[in-house]
């Protein structure tokens, strides 16, 4: 049995071809993002990998559209999409599928 911290990760982010991670593989990225209100992420797109966001807890901006608790979000290749937290200790899971180092495109 392999043990890790969450906090070690960089980013959140544990699955992926990235140091540190629990998991190297070009499949598949996976993280579990914090967020603080007013975190921001500027317009980007994918390529290549479908990056699927599930809140976990608390409320952003994502094109602006609100998102809250349970809410998942699908952008598929070529979507462009930016992010906005709208709540202190908002804890989202991100999957990116496939892994694609290097596949974030600024819009």
């Amino acid at each position: 049995m392999k043990t890790d911290k969450l906090t070690r990760m960089v980013k959140g982010w544990f699955v992926g071809k990235f140091t540190p991670t629990v998991l190297s593989t070009n499949d598949v990225e996976v993280a579990v993002k914090r967020y603080k209100k007013g975190d921001y992420e500027s317009a980007h797109y994918h390529k290549i990998a479908t990056e699927i966001t599930v809140i976990i807890s608390g409320r952003v901006k994502m094109n602006g559209v609100e998102y809250g608790s349970n809410d998942i979000i699908v952008m598929e290749p070529g979507e462009t999409t930016d992010f906005e937290c709208l709540e202190d200790n908002t804890v989202n899971v991100v999957v990116k599928h496939p892994g694609a180092n290097n596949d974030k495109y600024i819009a």
